[in-house]
């Protein structure tokens, strides 16, 4: 009986740079109120959003993936050309197929890389990582290319009052690449299905193609289910990966948590009970909830305006539709 040759790949797997963008509209509070009835000091206090970013037409989710696959390729030292796969998450691409991951893999100019999209909500950075951390160290790819992306303004019902304020789009993306030594933890990751009617589409498309509904389809969410959700077991989730990662709180330096709520940062920080020298990202209060692209995007903000530092160990948790998570710790590029 023939035996196939193991495969040969990194000991271990590290983010070797990140990149973000933000599109240039900034759209303030005052502009959500139009549509709904409420006001500016309650969009802050339920959800400590301030601006967030609206794409234009030409900021398309391939020209924003674009930008920021770019600026991490850069960062990570590298050239187009060595991105040996490109994995992007996305729920607001609205092609079936092909992936947009093969366009964008086109346009940085990178060489026949495997290319592949992924639909895990405001996980899905995390699923991402996970999945270029596995090719890195079983050998099909050296460098792999994560990319976070959403235009969440497209699925954004201005007439909900529950979710109007909450959206914003965006990219963001990291090259992970070989290391020598562990630099991306354990992955703690799941799915809850029997609670994905907390977050969902309105409607389906086929709905709406005939005419079943006039209105185009949405994202919507049941508000409180999902903060008590994230709040109680997306902390546990988190102390999970703290644990596999053999990484006490004390010795944690970064915290960038999905960028959903203010308030659920601020009450998963107290639950896991962070010590005061955590930096904790809070890109949500003028990004607002991009999804899949608020992890690298907070991660990109922390490590530009130097509140955080390469080097240091920061725990990732996204969490959203599905209902769907994912959490680990790693050293920051």
């Amino acid at each position: 009986m023939a035996k196939i040759k193991p495969s040969q790949g990194a000991p271990y797997a590290r983010i070797m740079g990140v990149g973000g963008y933000r599109p240039t509209r900034v759209v303030p509070n005052e502009v959500i109120l139009e549509t709904i009835d409420s006001s500016d000091e309650w969009i802050r206090s339920r959800s400590g959003i301030s601006t967030r970013h609206w794409a234009s037409p030409e900021e398309t989710v391939t020209a924003m993936s674009v930008e920021a696959a770019g600026k991490a390729i850069a960062d990570a030292g590298l050239t187009p050309e060595q991105i040996g796969g490109v994995i992007v998450s996305t729920v607001s691409h609205f092609k079936q197929t092909p992936a947009v991951a093969t366009e964008i893999a086109d346009k940085i100019g990178a060489n026949k890389p495997a290319a592949f999209d992924i639909s895990a909500g405001c996980a899905g950075f995390g699923y991402g990582l996970t999945l270029a951390k596995g090719m890195v160290v079983e050998g099909s790819a050296e460098y792999v290319l994560v990319i976070g992306v959403e235009r969440l303004s497209d699925l954004t019902d201005l007439e909900d009052r529950a979710t109007a304020f909450l959206f914003g789009d965006g990219a963001g993306a990291v090259v992970v690449g070989p290391a020598q030594e562990p630099a991306i933890g354990p992955t703690v990751w799941g799915s809850e299905g029997d609670k994905s009617e907390t977050i969902k589409q309105t409607v389906a498309w086929t709905e709406y193609r005939d005419g079943t509904v006039d209105k185009f389809p949405a994202i919507t969410q049941e508000g409180q289910a999902v903060f008590r959700w994230a709040v109680f077991e997306m902390a546990k989730v988190a102390q999970q990966a703290l644990d596999a990662a053999g990484i006490p709180a004390a010795d944690l330096d970064v915290f960038i948590p999905h960028q959903a709520n203010m308030r659920i940062i601020d009450s998963m920080v107290k639950t896991l009970k962070l010590p005061e020298h955590v930096t904790v990202a809070r890109d949500v209060e003028t990004t607002g909830n991009t999804s899949a692209a608020s992890i690298p995007l907070a991660m990109e903000r922390l490590l530009a305006t130097g509140q955080a530092k390469s080097g240091d160990t920061a725990l990732v948790i996204g969490f959203g539709a599905g209902l769907v998570y994912a959490a680990t710790v790693v050293t920051l590029p």
